[in-house]
């Protein structure tokens, strides 16, 4: 389980995000790279780091359902993600 301190500075990072994307996105079209420098740091996408949706966990994230595989295993292993059989894990 992840920090609680943790998940609210992803929380926070990715509200910052969703401010800054407009902004971003124009001074990249018009080619103004100082002040896209002067933005906030955690303003860029690349910064938001993917997360457990239901442990918070960093490492092991699966995308196309957004957990970690430790929660994907458990999840698949009770039968509540439809197509998966286990095989030998």
């Amino acid at each position: 389980m992840a920090k609680e301190s943790m998940k609210a500075r992803e929380v926070k990072r990715q509200k910052m995000v969703d401010k800054y994307a407009e902004k971003r996105a124009a001074l990249k079209e018009a080619g103004d790279f100082e002040a896209l420098q002067k933005l906030p740091k955690n303003s860029s996408p690349v910064r938001l780091h993917n997360r457990c949706k239901l442990t918070g966990r960093p490492k092991g994230y699966i995308r196309q359902f957004g957990i970690s595989r430790v929660m994907f295993r458990e999840m698949a292993n009770k039968g509540l993600i439809p197509g998966v059989k286990k095989a030998s894990w």
